[in-house]
């Protein structure tokens, strides 16, 4: 997307692929959002994929996309999706559904 500012709140909703359900990748996913100042969670889904809503600047949610991306995830990670939206109401902190 060209010409967005990177310090606009947005919302991404991301879907992980792979063997990333009983390996901790929710916790570390949560740490992670944390450690950047993202708000939102992460769930695991019923085909097996794990489902994360990140809230706060497009350049953030960027970081959290390219270390859901990265070599250091937990298990192993085949593809990542992602679609950007608008902030919806907010959430309180970053937990685990």
């Amino acid at each position: 997307m060209q010409g967005h500012d990177s310090r606009r709140s947005v919302r991404a909703t991301i879907w992980v692929r792979g063997r990333v359900q009983q390996v901790g990748f929710r916790w570390w996913t949560r740490a992670r959002a944390l450690e950047i100042g993202l708000t939102g969670y992460t769930s695991n889904l019923g085909d097996g994929r794990v489902q994360v809503v990140a809230e706060g600047s497009r350049a953030d949610c960027e970081r959290l996309l390219a270390a859901l991306r990265g070599p250091g995830t937990p298990g192993q990670v085949s593809g990542v999706t992602e679609i950007w939206t608008a902030v919806g109401d907010g959430y309180q902190g970053f937990v685990i559904r």
